[in-house]
């Protein structure tokens, strides 16, 4: 009786505060009780996982086949093998092939021999620093077959020379070459630690930012050794075949390379719509628009592709895990390539074992090379008395990591090439001049010419979904009443799942019919609203508050990065279908855009964004994409961010934090800071640094500002951009930023 009662109690108290909700004019009440910014976080898992499952099913309309003949079928798929080349990192062209046999006093060349064969330790030139190494074993008689056999990352060339050497006595050359682990004994230094990297994914994510990939060099290491047998007198047939990681690399390698008559793959097939809870080095930039296992197999048709179900390598980490997927998913993806192309168009066989390297396996290999694979052959025995395959492996580790670092330091004038000197020609021209004045030029040409950039970052960097925005149904409830402005908390639907959800202030001396200024003031990691608005936060210091306080209307947004790795899992699946957590958060803005320019009391043409340190990073991506916002302040971000993401030789790079979501694929060879503020131009565009701010280093933020100051200066604008240093840290310091709004706004009126 007495729980009837409570019940009642809560019931009729909670009927009555509903019926008291003060909504905004115009909008419905917001009655949600639930913490809005994990119903937001909720909604977009479920939005970006929608969107994957709709890949598969609308995957066919990147595909353009023609059964006609080979010739022309190879011609249809180019495109599609080229994408795949391309978000694989396989862009770099390799060096001449070379096999260099080499060695020393402890070390020889040749390891050892028997009566069938011979085995090297070799390496092989790729890029330039990068080389392959590994093991080549050739048959003392006459080559029949070439083969490049390649293990799983955490095994050595070594554990497999059993099979080399059978393969060997048969009639094949064979190149066992070494892939990057998933130890992490060397990675950087001890502070990555706290970063759980392991090798393959310290040059992962290095390398992804400069639209490179741990994948992508070690088939450019395999491509390169099928460049090698292409150049000996007698080949024979060429085939590929691993397990698990080399799976995934004989499986890819097939698809890039027509030269491959047979690929046999263990331990890797099948369904790959999880590919984002495998281990973060197989994040591939929208892989899953255009190809799932099925696909890829189309790439080796009409070759002969052997898949082997088998278990895959067991690999756990908080980034994703390796997990045998179930038979009857794998024959489902195994069936799921009859549907794609015609039964009789090349051999497709699938094999299943409790190991890898069945019998079964390797016999159907050895057939389709057109050799006879024995049973067994005598093993050399190992001469080389002090092998270090430590030290081989931290060889392969470092050469890559240099690669990358090339890169990074090129990466400023490879972008100049791709957008400033493409947009303005003359630009490029940097003759000596001792003029004292230089004429300015028109900015229209660069306006215009920025359009197609401003795309190019949404579409290609960042990503953009195709889903159109829905209506914004704007729900709302008032929670601050202060002398001079009132606040409100306000939800916006965005798409089905996705809602946007922020606090506006209004301030209380509106003239009827009267539009003020809006300034978007943007929270930072692991904020909400009110963070901005109250409490004193030592980083944001009320500024939303002080900037009603001072008339101007304000919206103070949620941002998804809070919950910390369950952003970066949303990060992270979206990634997988060429999109970001960025093109769900471009997708609220445009959304909260859309609401404040029907607001009668809102100048829809004087909306300013002003955020701090995440927020500050948002400062630099969604302005540069919306036009409709008139002015930007990045405070506690800016940087030379290139650097910044993926350079090893700074302690404060993102290398060595545990912000694994930072990367965007090749962002480094196509936009830095200086790149999203050429976006921003000619709208005013403002940085805020402290001086003891960790998040960079003010060289760095001076050097990357210095081109922005340059650019707007050649247009005669210098007045609409401007820096300020203060002596402090990782915070708002709302001086010289509220003086540049009011003066760019134009408020107070003048």
């Amino acid at each position: 009786m007495r729980t009837s009662v409570l019940f009642v109690v809560l019931n009729v108290t909670a009927m009555s505060w509903a019926q008291t909700v003060e909504p905004l004019a115009g909008t419905a009440p917001l009655t949600w009780e639930d913490p809005l910014d994990l119903r937001l976080m909720d909604g977009a898992h479920r939005f970006v996982e929608r969107k994957i499952r709709e890949a598969r099913e609308s995957r066919a309309r990147w595909w353009k086949r023609d059964w006609s003949s080979r010739q022309a079928y190879e011609a249809s798929v180019q495109p599609n093998r080229e994408w795949l080349a391309r978000i694989l990192g396989v862009v770099d062209e390799r060096l001449q092939p070379r096999m260099e046999r080499y060695g020393d006093d402890d070390r020889p060349a040749l390891i050892g021999e028997t009566s069938s064969c011979r085995v090297w330790q070799v390496r092989w030139p790729v890029l330039e620093g990068v080389h392959g190494e590994g093991l080549l074993v050739e048959p003392v008689g006459e080559v029949r077959a070439s083969i490049v056999l390649i293990p799983d990352a955490d095994q050595l060339p070594e554990q497999l020379l059993g099979l080399a050497v059978r393969l060997a006595a048969a009639g094949a050359r064979v190149v066992l070459p070494v892939l990057i682990d998933r130890q992490s004994r060397w990675a950087g230094n001890p502070a990555i630690r706290m970063t759980d990297q392991t090798h393959r994914e310290w040059i992962y994510r290095q390398a992804f930012h400069l639209g490179r990939h741990v994948i992508g060099y070690e088939l450019q290491k395999v491509l390169q050794v099928i460049d090698w047998f292409q150049g000996r007198r007698r080949a024979g047939r060429i085939g590929v075949a691993g397990w698990g990681e080399g799976g995934l690399l004989a499986f890819y390698a097939a698809a890039l390379d027509q030269r491959i008559d047979v690929a046999l793959v263990s331990g890797y097939f099948g369904p790959r719509e999880r590919v984002w809870a495998e281990p973060i080095y197989r994040n591939v930039w929208g892989l899953l628009l255009g190809f799932g296992d099925a696909e890829i197999a189309t790439l080796v048709a009409p070759r002969t592709l052997l898949i082997e179900y088998t278990g895959v390598p067991q690999a756990r980490g908080h980034k994703g895990d390796l997990i045998t997927p179930a038979r009857e998913a794998v024959e489902a993806e195994f069936r799921r390539i009859e549907d794609l192309i015609p039964a009789n168009w090349g051999t497709r066989r699938l094999i299943v074992s409790d190991r890898p390297w069945s019998e079964a396996a390797v016999e159907a290999f050895g057939y389709a090379l057109g050799i006879d694979v024995p049973g067994q052959a005598p093993l050399p025995a190992d001469g080389r008395r002090s092998f270090d395959p430590d030290g081989r492996q931290y060889r392969q580790l470092k050469e890559l990591e240099e690669h990358v670092q090339r890169l990074v330091q090129a990466a400023d004038r490879v972008r100049q090439q791709f957008f400033l000197h493409k947009a303005m020609p003359e630009f490029a021209n940097r003759r000596w001049s001792t003029e004292l004045r230089h004429s300015t030029h028109s900015p229209d040409r660069f306006i215009q010419a920025a359009a197609w950039y401003r795309q190019y970052l949404w579409e290609e960097v960042l990503g953009r979904f195709d889903e159109p925005l829905a209506e914004p149904n704007p729900r709302t409830r008032k929670i601050y009443d202060r002398e001079l402005w009132s606040g409100y908390e306000v939800v916006l639907d965005v798409w089905p799942e996705v809602i946007a959800w922020g606090i506006l202030l209004v301030p209380k001396n509106l003239r009827p019919g009267e539009r003020r200024p809006v300034v978007v003031c943007q929270h930072g990691r692991q904020g909400v609203p009110r963070e901005v608005v109250e409490g004193d936060h030592p980083a944001y210091r009320n500024f939303a508050a002080r900037l009603a306080d001072r008339g101007f209307v304000v919206f103070a947004p949620h941002n998804l990065y809070r919950g910390e790795d369950r952003y970066r899992w949303l990060d992270r699946k979206a990634n997988a279908i060429k999109a970001s957590m960025f093109s769900i958060i471009i997708a609220q803005h445009q959304q909260i855009l859309r609401w404040l320019k029907q607001l009668p009391f809102v100048d829809g043409q004087r909306i300013a964004f002003y955020g701090l340190s995440y927020g500050g990073e948002t400062a630099m991506r969604v302005p540069a994409l919306l036009l409709d916002y008139q002015l930007s302040i990045c405070s506690g971000d800016f940087n030379n961010w290139t650097r910044k993401v993926a350079s090893t030789d700074q302690p404060f790079s993102y290398m060595f934090t545990e912000e694994w979501e930072m990367p965007y694929f090749n962002m480094g060879h196509t936009f830095d800071y200086a790149e999203l503020a050429y976006l921003i131009f000619p709208r005013p565009f403002m940085v805020e640094r402290g001086r003891h701010d960790r998040v960079g280093q003010d060289e760095w933020v001076a050097y990357e500002y210095a081109k922005v100051a340059w650019l707007y200066t050649q247009f005669g604008l210098e007045e609409r951009t401007e820096i300020e240093y203060f002596n402090g840290g990782h915070t708002i310091n709302g001086q010289r930023t509220f003086r540049f709004l009011e003066r760019h706004l134009d408020w107070p009126l003048q």
